[in-house]
């Protein structure tokens, strides 16, 4: 999930702290380092890539996406986290073949420490759990992950409901799995890049 970064329009609350173009070089760099690790497993044939992304359209999406080396891409649209999150799900089970069911993981781009080992573990994980989620020390997840079987089956809109922004996603998110009996494992938490004070924490 990407953001285009733009001058002013990224990090506003890095950018009170640090200006807005040290948050838009903030961004900048934090993208390439999530597209630079994912890559590496896309080359060793692990996974396969594909932005979601909002704040542009289809055009420049293509070249900025070519820029990175990556042929797939899908515009977010519009609505909340969830709305967003779901619409990918939709178009990722439209463009797999019935043959070819696969799991599906939503990484954002604000982790400066993000490793390929973790986008590992969780394909491991994912054979044995429904879900898989990488817990942020805000509340939120930095990483989520569903299974094919999950996808499959369609069993639950996870994102329903869901206070966005706040520090009660993770804990909203977990409640609505478990009502469905969904086995979930977890990751290390992370720290999201919000504000002077995330960034102090990873440096």
């Amino acid at each position: 999930m990407a953001k285009w970064p733009r001058y002013g329009h990224c990090k506003t609350r890095l950018s009170k702290d640090v200006g807005k173009k040290n948050a838009l070089l903030i961004q900048k760099m934090m993208l390439q380092h999530t597209i630079s690790v994912a890559k590496f497993l896309f080359e060793k044939n692990i996974l396969d890539i594909s932005l979601a992304i909002s704040g542009i359209g289809s055009n420049s999406s293509k070249r900025w996406c070519q820029n990175f080396g990556i042929k797939k891409f899908y515009l977010q649209g519009k609505g909340s986290l969830g709305e967003r999150m779901r619409r990918q799900i939709l178009k990722h089970q439209k463009n797999s073949s019935l043959n070819k069911k696969r799991s599906l993981i939503f990484i954002g781009t604000d982790l400066p420490n993000l490793c390929h080992i973790e986008l590992q573990e969780t394909i491991y994980r994912l054979k044995s759990s429904e879900v898989v989620i990488g817990p942020s020390d805000d509340g939120g997840y930095w990483l989520i992950a569903f299974s094919a079987k999950m996808l499959s089956n369609n069993l639950i809109n996870p994102f329903i409901d869901i206070p966005w922004s706040t520090s009660n996603v993770l804990q909203k998110t977990i409640d609505n799995l478990a009502k469905e009996n969904i086995k979930i494992d977890y990751l290390n938490t992370k720290i999201d890049i919000d504000n002077i004070h995330d960034l102090v924490k990873v440096i």
